[in-house]
C-alpha cells in the first residue's frame, strides 16, 4: 500500500477554506479525515481531541476560554486539526528516540503539528490506573506493535516540553491485524497522580510509518485546572438564590423565568449525529448537542439505531450518551459534542436530546 500525498494536500486546503469561510464546518471536518490514517481516540490525543470537540464549532470564541490549548493550536495552523490523523514520521527503523528529538514528540517532529508540543493546560481525561487504550485507524493499516509510555512522577505538563527522559515504557504489544480499532489494556504505576501524558507509538504495518501520539490524562482523582463549563453556567443562579428570601420582589418581578435556568424543562436541547468514518462492521460518529432558549445543567443524547461500543466526552449506556462533568452545563444556544464508536451500519442514524 502506498501513501497518497495529494489527499493530504486536499485535506489541508479544505481545512483552510473551512476556517476562512466560517461555514459548513461539519461537512468539511468529515471530508478530511475520510482519507485517513489514524490516531489514539481514547484517551484522545491532543490534536484528535481538539478536532473531535471543536470541528463542528471551530469559530466559537468560547474555545479560547474553555479549551485554551486547542484555541492556540487552531490559531497556529487550522490545517493540523482537519488532518488530525497524520502525526507520523517515516523511516524510523525502530529507532524512535533518534528519529524524533526531545521537545518534538507530540508533533512527530512535523512543523504542521508544532502547537501540539506546547506545554500548558491541555484538557485531560480522568483515568484509573488500569484502563483500556484505543487507536482508531479508518484506513486499517494494521500495527506491528504499540508502545505505550507514561510520564514520570514529577513531570510538569503545564510548563515542560515532553522529552524521552520524561517517559517510562509501560507496555509493548504484539501485532494487530488490519482491522481497526486496536485496543490494549494498560496498567500505570500507582505513584502517578495529577496531570500526566500517555505517549503512544503506533507502528503501522503497511510502511515503516510510526505514529506518535500525546494524550493528556489525570490519575489519582486529581483534576487538571480546566474551568470549562463553570464560567458558561452563568452566575445568574447565585443572585437569584440571594434575592429569593426577600419577601416581595421575587413574586412581583418575573415569576416565570426564575426557575427556568435552575430546572430546565425536558426537551430543552436538540441533537444531531454525523458519521466521521466507516470500516467493515463499524464506524465512528460525533453527536452535537445544542441547548434551547434556556440554560441546561446536563444532557442525554440518544442515537436511534446505534450500537455504541465506546464513547468519549460522555458516558455511553446502550444507545444513549450522557454529558461528562465538564460539558453538561450549556448556556442558551450553547453546544457540546461527544464522539463514539459503533458496531454495524451507520445508515439512517438520528439523534434526540433531553436535559438532565
Amino acid at each position: 500500500m502506498t501513501r497518497t500525498p495529494p489527499l493530504r494536500r486536499v485535506a489541508a486546503v479544505l481545512g483552510a477554506l473551512a476556517l476562512g469561510a466560517g461555514m459548513a464546518a461539519g461537512s468539511v471536518a468529515l471530508a478530511a479525515p475520510a482519507a485517513a490514517h489514524g490516531a489514539v481516540s481514547d484517551p484522545p490525543a491532543r490534536v484528535y481531541g481538539c478536532w473531535d470537540r471543536w470541528a463542528g464549532n471551530h469559530t466559537n470564541p468560547a474555545m479560547q476560554t474553555q479549551d485554551p490549548q486547542c484555541w492556540d493550536a487552531w490559531q497556529a495552523n487550522p490545517q493540523a486539526m482537519w488532518n488530525w490523523n497524520g502525526i507520523y514520521k517515516e523511516g524510523a527503523n525502530g529507532n524512535h528516540e533518534q528519529s524524533v528529538p526531545d521537545g518534538r514528540l507530540c508533533s512527530a517532529d512535523n512543523d504542521l503539528y508544532a502547537a501540539a508540543d506546547d506545554p500548558g493546560p491541555w484538557r485531560t481525561t480522568p483515568k484509573p490506573y488500569d484502563f483500556r487504550l484505543t487507536v482508531h485507524d479508518p484506513s486499517n493499516h494494521g500495527a506491528d506493535y504499540l508502545k505505550i509510555y507514561v510520564t514520570k512522577q514529577g513531570y510538569d505538563a503545564l510548563t515542560e516540553p515532553l522529552t524521552w527522559a520524561d517517559l517510562e515504557l509501560v507496555k509493548t504489544t504484539g501485532r494487530y491485524a488490519p482491522s481497526s480499532p486496536y485496543v490494549t489494556d494498560v496498567s500505570i504505576p500507582r505513584d502517578r497522580t495529577g496531570h500526566h501524558v500517555v505517549f503512544t507509538i503506533w507502528q503501522a504495518s503497511h510502511l515503516d510509518q510510526p505514529y506518535y501520539q500525546c494524550s493528556d490524562v489525570t490519575f489519582g482523582g486529581t483534576t487538571t485546572p480546566t474551568p470549562t463549563p463553570t464560567p458558561t453556567a452563568t452566575p445568574t443562579p447565585t443572585p437569584t438564590v440571594t434575592v429569593t428570601p426577600t419577601p416581595t420582589p421575587t413574586p412581583t418581578t418575573t415569576p416565570g423565568p426564575t426557575p427556568t435556568p435552575t430546572q430546565p424543562p425536558a426537551g430543552a436541547c436538540t441533537a444531531t449525529v454525523q458519521v466521521v468514518s466507516t470500516w467493515t462492521g463499524g464506524y465512528q460518529a460525533t453527536v452535537t448537542v445544542t441547548a434551547g432558549a434556556s440554560a441546561i445543567g446536563g444532557w442525554k443524547a440518544t442515537v436511534a439505531g446505534a450500537t455504541i461500543t465506546q464513547a468519549w466526552n460522555g458516558t455511553a449506556s446502550g444507545s444513549t450518551i450522557s454529558s461528562a462533568s465538564w460539558n453538561g452545563a450549556l448556556a442558551p444556544g450553547g453546544t457540546a459534542s461527544a464522539g463514539f464508536l459503533g458496531s454495524g451500519s451507520p445508515s439512517g442514524l438520528t439523534a434526540t436530546c433531553s436535559a438532565t
